[in-house]
């Protein structure tokens, strides 16, 4: 990968857009889900990834009930013409209220509008869908994200956890009626998690979207803080609590990613760098990733993170890491990939593959 600073800026997709390497997220920015970083601690790590060269900062309209919009608002002051600011719209704003969130327009817009004021800017640099509904029609959603974007309240969009298919179904929408295009797409990707390689992520790659992952570290679970006696806990069904619940919440705390834990552990004693390091470098090695949503709690979590951008593999260490974490890409991929479909295909002919 070679080194890289926060400064050796990327395109997002197919747009213009330059951004860091490393984005920095925010849903650690708050205490009020009983785990985030106080406003103290937020700013500190706020201030030094702008100085360092940070441009992209990724926040949500209900990170940490709200806060974290209101803290990026505040954190930004006179620097917010040079930052991109990437929010996301969907979660419900108010219980009981069942307009209040959602993929649909009513929602998109009082969200927004919500966004522009916590975050104290006219504009939003790139808006996300956060979470598919599996109840919005797909051309109500890419016409009002145009309608956004025409207006000038949004400059860029993107979706975020969503299926490959319905992602596809958008970006021909927008190509065909002359509508804004996505040129990103959020969704998690860690050695912990890699089954987005069968669709969304060779989607990304052909349709012009930038991959941003989120949890690269898998909730913490890849830089070796959990252990098998932590297999029995529970977790919860919100972001509320400690780490703890969120990792055994949304299925990173298994033996299978602790085995990986200590691939990645060792990698990283051989090489000199942090689990930490290890794991994020190894996400910048797929060429449709642009810039890995780093989340730490802490300034020295945040420090460490950074040692990303410096980490060099050779061949062996990358064929570790991919071993312990390997999946089955499963139908159709392997199918096509079998020597019986590729002779009637092809015959004895060789032809350059794109993949």
């Amino acid at each position: 990968m070679g080194t890289l600073s926060l400064d050796s800026y990327r395109l997002l997709g197919r747009s213009g857009l330059r951004v860091s390497p490393l984005s920095l997220g925010t849903m650690t920015f708050g205490t009020d889900w009983g785990w985030g970083a106080d406003t103290g601690e937020a700013r500190r790590i706020f201030d030094a990834y702008v100085d360092r060269g940070g441009n992209f900062v990724d926040t949500a309209s209900q990170y940490t009930n709200g806060v974290a919009e209101q803290m990026l608002g505040e954190f930004a002051g006179d620097k917010r013409e040079s930052l991109v600011l990437a929010t996301k719209y969907t979660m419900m704003r108010r219980p009981g209220d069942p307009n209040s969130g959602g993929n649909h327009r009513k929602s998109m817009i009082a969200s927004v509008e919500a966004s522009l004021r916590k975050l104290r800017t006219d504009y939003i640099d790139l808006l996300y869908m956060h979470v598919w509904d599996f109840t919005t029609p797909v051309d109500e959603i890419m016409r009002a994200l145009d309608d956004l974007v025409r207006a000038g309240k949004v400059l860029y969009t993107g979706m975020s956890d969503i299926p490959a298919w319905q992602v596809a179904r958008m970006q021909t929408i927008a190509d065909l009626r002359g509508w804004a295009p996505l040129v990103a797409l959020q969704i998690e990707y860690s050695l912990a998690q890699r089954t987005v390689e069968r669709d969304l992520i060779p989607m990304a790659a052909e349709l012009g979207l930038g991959v941003l992952p989120w949890s690269p570290l898998a909730s913490g679970v890849l830089v070796g803080k959990y252990t098998e006696a932590d297999l029995n806990h529970d977790g919860g069904s919100s972001a509320e609590g400690t780490r703890k619940d969120v990792a055994a919440g949304n299925g990173a705390l298994t033996a299978r990613n602790l085995a990986i834990a200590d691939v990645v552990k060792d990698v990283a004693l051989q090489i000199g760098a942090s689990p930490a390091q290890v794991a994020l470098a190894w996400t910048l090695l797929n060429p449709a990733v642009t810039s890995p949503i780093i989340g730490a709690r802490t300034f020295e979590q945040f420090e460490d993170n950074l040692g990303a951008l410096n980490v060099e593999f050779d061949a062996d260490h990358v064929a570790a890491l991919e071993k312990a974490s390997a999946i089955e890409l499963g139908f159709p991929h392997d199918f096509v990939d079998l020597p019986l479909p590729r002779s009637v295909v092809f015959g004895d002919l060789t032809v350059q593959s794109r993949r």
